[in-house]
């Protein structure tokens, strides 16, 4: 559960720094709305850029960012919305776009969720702990940032074999990057560095996110209430809203079905993984390529008996639909099927997982029959941005794209993508999954198994919990900062 106990001495030690470095914390329901953000807050965020290392940019953790580098605003919620001519069936598939998040990745917000109520408590006192970030990829670069914009010490923790652009990016902003062996689903031995931390060293605070139930809140207010707002701003007309699809990582994000299942009943809720590493659809393993998705293991935060569907994706599409969405050949081929030039100019704003939940949306689509008044929703993690070195290596690997590659990758990929690795979960086949948490968090991390069992059975009570935490969080931060 997410503890709100408060330490008084260090919390006000904890206020006293704050006032003195001038950070002010953006309440959560800022992030749902940032129209109620105060004035002049607004305006001297005029001169700031969107990465910028400025406590202002804890105000820019939200998906309404003006997509603009530098100075921007907020306005609608970013959003994509994929034609007919790309993905070959009727149904609407809408993503939310996490470019314009500072860092480029939606994650920034997860780990926002995890640390500021250990600073608001006083739990976590920035003088001395230093704040470890594990990951593959993106939640430990947010983690980097988040701390620096609050003027704590971090540690970024990731595979070794993830892109250059992280480590280039952490080098220049957390205060240690520690490389583990492997690459994206060699979750365990992250989680075994962070336990060699936590003996060899003193006032190290973990934060991991496949366990941190801020991840989960966060995600279920601030993402869910961004896509419920598109979805009526933009979609109520004579449309269901179908399904919403991610994949599971740290599970943060699929908590954002869990808020919209509370809106939409009648909507069904879609967990993707690599066809590689099939640890839900068959209690499988291995490695992949869709970096940032994380594997091997069942979340801590993943609310298993609310998810309906299970999706793999094969990671060798992902990569070569990158190239299609981004080289020049692919370009001109998807304009001659019809795509427009402003939507193809938009495709570099979808990563290698946004892409794999784009075809994971496909899918879904395909197996549930939907017409074109069905809407699916999704969100890309990240963008392109993060991932040009990929480019390079593929290039260097297969040549530059040609267009009768450009034409297979279309039909196979997209045309193409069928209902199989598949499954429709039953109670029986959720309990499964479910139980898989047992060997990961009670036997190796020391979890307690009534939790464990709590979660599965008293849904869902236990979820809405967590949830109704956010109230009281806003309420410690109105005091924080008063």
């Amino acid at each position: 559960m997410i503890d709100l106990s408060i330490h008084e001495k260090q919390l006000n030690a904890n206020k006293s720094r704050a006032r003195e470095l001038g950070i002010i914390i953006p309440e959560i329901q800022q992030m749902i709305d940032p129209d109620s953000i105060p004035g002049e807050l607004l305006g001297n965020l005029k001169n700031t850029g969107l990465w910028d290392l400025d406590p202002l940019n804890l105000f820019r953790i939200t998906w309404k960012n003006e997509p603009t580098p530098t100075g921007g605003q907020f306005g609608n919620v970013n959003f994509l919305e994929f034609p007919p001519e790309l993905t070959g069936i009727k149904a609407k598939i809408v993503a939310l776009t996490g470019k314009w998040f500072p860092t480029g990745s939606h994650k920034v917000g997860a780990t926002f969720g995890c640390l500021v109520p250990k600073l608001i408590t006083g739990q976590f006192d920035p003088t001395v702990q230093k704040a470890v970030w594990p990951s593959t990829g993106n939640f430990c670069r947010g983690g980097a940032y988040v701390s620096s914009l609050l003027s704590c010490e971090s540690i970024a923790i990731l595979p070794e074999e993830m892109s250059r652009e992280r480590f280039e990016w952490l080098s220049r902003t957390a205060g240690e990057v520690i490389a583990t062996p492997g690459g994206e689903s060699n979750v365990k031995e992250i989680y075994d560095k962070c336990h060699e931390l936590k003996s060899s060293r003193e006032n190290i605070s973990v934060f991991n996110q496949f366990e941190e139930f801020g991840n989960y809140l966060w995600h279920y207010h601030v993402t869910g209430g961004a896509i419920r707002s598109v979805f009526e701003n933009h979609f109520t007309d004579n449309c269901r809203f179908s399904g919403f699809v991610s994949s599971s990582g740290s599970a943060g994000t699929l908590a954002a079905g869990d808020f919209l299942k509370t809106m939409y009943p009648g909507l069904k809720i879609a967990a993707c993984e690599a066809l590689q590493c099939p640890t839900m659809l068959q209690n499988g393993f291995g490695a992949h390529r869709i970096e940032g998705i994380g594997d091997k293991h069942i979340p801590w935060i993943h609310n298993v008996r609310n998810t309906d569907v299970v999706i793999a994706v094969d990671d060798d599409q992902c990569m070569e639909l990158i190239r299609l969405f981004n080289e020049p050949a692919g370009k001109e081929y998807l304009m001659e099927q019809g795509c427009s030039e402003k939507f193809i100019g938009e495709l570099d704003l979808a990563g290698i997982s946004g892409i794999s939940n784009l075809i994971s949306c496909i899918k879904f689509a395909k197996y549930f029959e939907l017409s074109d008044k069905d809407v699916v929703f999704t969100v890309l993690t990240d963008s392109m941005e993060l991932y040009s070195s990929r480019l390079i290596e593929l290039r260097a690997d297969r040549g530059c794209l040609r267009r009768e590659d450009a034409v297979r990758e279309y039909y196979r990929d997209l045309m193409g993508a069928e209902t199989d690795n598949m499954l429709e979960l039953s109670h029986y086949d959720r309990k499964r999954i479910h139980n898989l948490k047992y060997f990961t968090w009670v036997e190796q991390q020391g979890k307690d198994v009534e939790e464990l069992n709590n979660q599965w059975y008293y849904f869902p009570e236990y979820w809405n919990e967590i949830a109704a935490k956010k109230d009281e969080i806003d309420m410690l931060i109105r005091e924080f900062n008063s």
